[in-house]
C-alpha cells in the first residue's frame, strides 16, 4: 500500500464482532486468568479501538422487544478508555419484518408471524436513549435487514419507502448504517438513497451477497463520511464444524478476500472517509488471526 499505518489511524479502525471468547486466551487474553464477563472488553480493549455489540439484536420476543440495560451499557463504556468507538446493531425487534420460522416448540405460534415493531420509530428512540450512557464512544448504529423475499418484501422500491419515511423521523445526532442481504437490491437507486439520506453503507462478505470488491465499485460516489466493512464468511455451520466451537486458528483462509479489503481501505482513506471493519470469528476461523493477517497486508 502506498500510505503508512500511521497516515490511516484518524480514519481507520479494526475489530472484532463480539469479544467474549475463551478460545483467544493466549492470543490476546492471558492464558491463566480466570475472566470474569467484564474483564474480557478491557483486556481487548488494549488491543483494539473498536467492537461490535451484537447481543442486543437478538430481541424480538412474543412478548414484546426486549431493550438492554442501561446499566450494562455503562459498564461497557466504562471497560474501555476514552478513544474506543463501540459499533451497535440494532435490535432485530425493528428490523425484522416478520418472527423467524425456527421457533422452539414454546413460540411456535408465532413463527412466521408479521412483527408489529417493524421499522418502529418510537421503539429506537427508546433504544438509542439507553444507549446515551455510552457518551462519546458510540460508533455508528447498524441495521441489519435479513433476505427480504417478495412475501416479506414487495419491491426495491417498497423497501426505500419505508426506510426513508423512518429514517425522516430518527435522532439527527446519530451515525447510521444499513446492511442488506438481497443482491438484487444492490442498485443504484439504493445507493442514492443513502447517499440522500446521509445514510453510510454496509459492506457485507459472505452469506448471499457477492464479493465486496464488486459492490465496492459501485459506491464511488454513495458515500462521503464513513464505511463499514462486516467480514462474516459464507457458511457458518460448516465453519462451526471445522472449529469445534473453538475460535483460535485460521480455518478457511480468503486470502483474495482480504486482499480487496485492503484495497478497499487504501481507496477509501484516500477519500478522507472513515472505515471500520468488524470481523468475525465465522469468516476464517479466528476473527483476532484475520485482523493480524489483514494488519500484515497493510
Amino acid at each position: 500500500m502506498k500510505q503508512s499505518l500511521s497516515n490511516y489511524h484518524s480514519h481507520l479502525r479494526i475489530g472484532t464482532c463480539s469479544w467474549k471468547y475463551d478460545s483467544w486466551k493466549g492470543l490476546i487474553y492471558e492464558a491463566e486468568k480466570d475472566y470474569k464477563p467484564y474483564d474480557y472488553l478491557t483486556d481487548y480493549a488494549k488491543h483494539y479501538n473498536t467492537v461490535e455489540i451484537d447481543q442486543w439484536f437478538w430481541s424480538l420476543l412474543p412478548s414484546g422487544a426486549k431493550l438492554p440495560n442501561i446499566e450494562t451499557v455503562k459498564t461497557y463504556s466504562d471497560s474501555v478508555p476514552d478513544n474506543f468507538l463501540f459499533t451497535i446493531k440494532t435490535p432485530n425487534s425493528i428490523t425484522l419484518t416478520h418472527h423467524y420460522a425456527k421457533q422452539s416448540s414454546r413460540y411456535k405460534h408465532v413463527a412466521n408471524q408479521p412483527n408489529p415493531h417493524f421499522l418502529n420509530i418510537d421503539l429506537l428512540k427508546q433504544f438509542l436513549e439507553t444507549l446515551q450512557a455510552m457518551e462519546n464512544k458510540l460508533g455508528p448504529v447498524m441495521f441489519q435487514f435479513e433476505y427480504l423475499n417478495r412475501q416479506k418484501m414487495p419491491s426495491l422500491k417498497a423497501f426505500i419507502d419505508k426506510l426513508s419515511e423512518f429514517f425522516d423521523q430518527a435522532p439527527k445526532e446519530f451515525e447510521y448504517a444499513v446492511e442488506i442481504r438481497n443482491p438484487n437490491y444492490l442498485e443504484q437507486s439504493f445507493f442514492k438513497f443513502l447517499k440522500d439520506m446521509s445514510i453510510s453503507p454496509i459492506l457485507l462478505e459472505g452469506y448471499y451477497m457477492p464479493p465486496i470488491s464488486k459492490v465496492a465499485e459501485e459506491l464511488d460516489t454513495s458515500s462521503e463520511k464513513l464505511l463499514i466493512i462486516r467480514l462474516m464468511g459464507p457458511d457458518r455451520q460448516k465453519i462451526e464444524k471445522l472449529t469445534g466451537d473453538k475460535w483460535d486458528r485460521i480455518v478457511a483462509p480468503k486470502d483474495e478476500s482480504l486482499n480487496s479489503v485492503a484495497d478497499i481501505i487504501e481507496q477509501n482513506i484516500g477519500l478522507k472517509r472513515k472505515v471500520f471493519v468488524n470481523v468475525n470469528n465465522h469468516y476464517e476461523g479466528c476473527a483476532v488471526l484475520t485482523i493480524e493477517r489483514l494488519m500484515n497486508i497493510l
